[in-house]
């Protein structure tokens, strides 16, 4: 079948979509690699040229080299661990859904826990994570990871709640950041680091809140809602025009403009967890859905990867 009798990956609602110019980079999308369980947590490493990812049933990560195609295992056992980012010295910060914590991989290869309880409860599973420029650290603890072996170890929850917290980069001490969750999953934060968004895969909603003096939050809004029947909400990023795109699982990927409409979608024959730019330019966005990893460069930026600690 010709690449021309296939339907563009685009998905065009609204005239923005397209005069933004989000629509003028590969038509189709790349199989990368295709032999996970639930794939999740794409982080690209520019200094590495590579991808990491998790396969999280499997208790791997694994790495993709831009230069050569291959695919290799990075760690394993990784704790089942789902999101992943880097802090301001480029090391590696991992949620651990079967450990039940945060940690970093230092430059010599050793990790270190950064959170793994809070008011002396055990986490329940953390999800994703985002590191402002001053060393905050925020993630998210659904209980996803304990209520079933599939993608961690069954157990209660001792915290009894799903919720955001907050690590002090001066005392590591873990804080409540935001609660009146169901489901909280993905974070990111503003490219002038203003806000935070987080995603709420069970509310159906994303919503944002401000950050305000010493790394505190305000209330938080609805940014954006599922209406489709379709869409669940799981990471989102920014491009460097303001727009979020959002992993959708069964919707695809959305692009939302700076006032929360909806203006396009990506088209993907699976389920979406999650999504991440990287490439030399940025304008690659690798795509993690059910077993695949997937990749489209794109005439879109990524907003910058790597906030230095100031």
């Amino acid at each position: 079948m010709s690449t021309s009798s296939r339907p563009s990956v685009y998905e065009v609602l609204d005239d923005r979509f397209q005069t933004g110019r989000c629509t003028h980079g590969d038509e189709q999308l790349e199989r990368l690699y295709e032999n996970c369980r639930w794939a999740e947590g794409p982080l690209y490493l520019p200094a590495w040229r590579q991808l990491l990812w998790s396969d999280i049933p499997n208790d791997r990560m694994l790495r993709w080299d831009e230069t050569t195609g291959a695919v290799s295992v990075f760690r394993a056992p990784a704790g089942h661990s789902n999101g992943n980012t880097l802090d301001g010295e480029g090391r590696l910060i991992s949620c651990e859904q079967g450990n039940r914590r945060v940690t970093r991989t230092e430059h010599d290869g050793t990790i270190t826990v950064l959170a793994d309880r809070f008011d002396g409860k055990r986490l329940n599973s953390p999800n994703d994570a985002v590191v402002h420029s001053d060393g905050t650290i925020w993630f998210s603890d659904p209980d996803f990871g304990i209520t079933s072996d599939y993608e961690g170890h069954c157990a209660d929850s001792e915290i009894g709640a799903c919720h955001v917290y907050r690590v002090d980069p001066a005392t590591g001490t873990v804080a409540l950041a935001a609660d009146g969750f169901n489901g909280p999953n993905g974070l990111v934060l503003s490219p002038d680091e203003q806000q935070l968004y987080v995603s709420d895969t069970r509310a159906g909603h994303i919503r944002v809140f401000d950050v305000r003096e010493g790394g505190s939050l305000s209330d938080g809004t609805v940014f954006a809602e599922a209406t489709d029947g379709e869409s669940r909400f799981d990471n989102i990023r920014f491009d460097n025009q303001g727009r979020l795109w959002a992993a959708a699982m069964f919707g695809g990927v959305h692009c939302y403009d700076r006032d929360g409409t909806r203006i396009g979608r990506l088209r993907v024959p699976e389920a979406v967890s999650n999504i991440a730019f990287g490439g030399p330019k940025n304008n690659r966005l690798f795509i993690t859905a059910t077993t695949t990893l997937y990749s489209l460069v794109m005439s879109v930026t990524g907003a910058p990867r790597i906030r230095r600690t100031r």
